[in-house]
């Protein structure tokens, strides 16, 4: 009997302390209606049955641990429990290094799918896409997985193996993987040069702690080069960190614009945020925008900032529509909650979850097509190259961005990109 007291004490002292963090800000006398009260009474009824007649005498711990997940998953996709094991590990997802895949993963209509893959890491090399659904984890179904069920499964030892299934809707079509894992480590601003008419290009990857720091440097450089204009690449993109995404909204836009709305149940703990940028530097920029469908989050919040201010044009797919906020609230025991408090809108108050940026100009990417054709063309001007230039050779890196760039040039999206800025700018003379 003494058993059953303390558990129902331990149960209604962590659901009390969830509660009183959820509704800091509620009028105690809200805090919990009568309701509530009747279905702790039903919980506390259920733990201590378990308790009592389970085959096997559980843990308190197993047991509202167990609770705790069950109601976290009951939500939504994003939203979970994390044990002090997943609270510590959630760490390394903004510090750009990890073993793994490199794939963004999500859950969308109940099915465990791909964001994005990450350039260059493996699961890019295997020709693992965007939107891709994984279906199965070696040889387990990933039916009913949770996010962080699948991400343990997907991370490991570097250079050890897993197998995927994966089911591609576009194409109908299963099909299987087995990937060797690698310490990932992310570039979150690659490819920065000049295209043409003084036109400049940046990749953006991802949204992380140093990648606001990186992208200005990457802007300094190019307008130090002569450009006065700029393709910026946000396909494959699945986000980050928001303050990342706000600061690198604000370089394009004047101070007082809308980067961002976040909306929540509680009208207080609504936000806007907006432009601090009294120095206007890059705020007359022509800008084209590149997305698709592996375009998520920030990607999504800087593409929307951008096109409802009027501010850059966007070029590309829809993009994927991941747009709600996740909290993380510590517990006393090193535990920790991942929780949906908000959503986040555009300037033109559009949710971005579930629905995604609409380019002004829709584009799709021709994969191959394009860039075979000048790949031949650059093979035959090379040999020309050889004989004129004899001794003349380049380093390692020239050669690389010589071949990013033609192979850029060869892009569809990027080609459009570059058509509608020369129009920008004859327009403005």
């Amino acid at each position: 009997m003494t058993k059953k007291i303390f558990i129902v004490i331990v149960c209604l002292f962590s659901i009390f302390s969830l509660t009183k963090i959820a509704t800091s800000e509620i009028d105690k006398k809200d805090a919990l209606p009568d309701d509530l009260y009747s279905q702790i009474e039903l919980f506390s009824y259920a733990l201590t049955t378990v308790q009592a007649a389970y085959t096997e005498e559980p843990s308190a711990k197993d047991l509202i641990y167990g609770s705790l997940k069950g109601m976290l998953n009951s939500l939504d996709p994003h939203s979970q429990f994390l044990t002090p094991e997943d609270f510590k590990d959630l760490k390394t997802e903004t510090e750009g290094k990890f073993g793994g895949l490199g794939i963004e993963i999500s859950i969308r209509d109940n099915l465990l799918t791909v964001i994005t893959p990450l350039e260059d890491t493996p699961a890019w090399k295997s020709g693992i896409k965007a939107k891709d659904k994984i279906v199965k984890i070696g040889d387990e179904s990933t039916k009913d997985i949770t996010l962080s069920e699948a991400v343990k499964k997907l991370r490991g030892k570097p250079g050890t193996k897993v197998d995927i299934t994966i089911f591609r809707e576009k194409e109908g079509k299963i099909l299987d993987f087995t990937i060797t894992r690698e310490m990932i480590h992310i570039q979150d601003v690659k490819d920065v040069m000049l295209l043409d008419d003084s036109i400049g290009y940046i990749r953006l990857t991802e949204f992380r702690e140093d990648s606001y720091k990186e992208f200005k440097k990457a802007l300094n450089k190019l307008k130090d080069e002569g450009a006065d204009s700029l393709v910026l690449d946000l396909r494959n993109n699945p986000g980050g960190l928001l303050n990342v995404a706000i600061d690198i909204s604000e370089e394009f836009l004047p101070e007082g614009q809308i980067i961002v709305e976040t909306k929540s149940r509680n009208p207080s703990q609504n936000s806007v945020e907006k432009s601090k940028n009294s120095k206007g530097e890059f705020i007359n920029w022509p800008i084209v925008v590149l997305i698709n469908e592996g375009s998520a989050s920030g990607s999504e919040i800087l593409a929307g900032a951008l096109k409802d201010n009027k501010r850059g044009i966007i070029i590309g797919t829809q993009s994927f529509g991941k747009g709600s906020v996740q909290s993380v609230i510590p517990l006393p025991d090193g535990a920790g909650l991942k929780l949906t408090t908000s959503k986040y809108f555009t300037p033109s108050d559009i949710s971005i979850h579930g629905v995604g940026i609409t380019p002004d100009i829709i584009v799709e990417y021709d994969s191959d097509g394009a860039v075979e054709d000048k790949e031949k063309e650059d093979k035959a001007e090379k040999i020309f190259d050889d004989v004129e230039n004899g001794d003349k050779e380049l380093d390692e890196a020239a050669l690389k961005e010589q071949k990013t760039k033609k192979r850029l040039l060869a892009d569809d999206q990027v080609k459009s990109a570059i058509s509608v800025l020369k129009g920008i700018k004859v327009y403005q003379k």
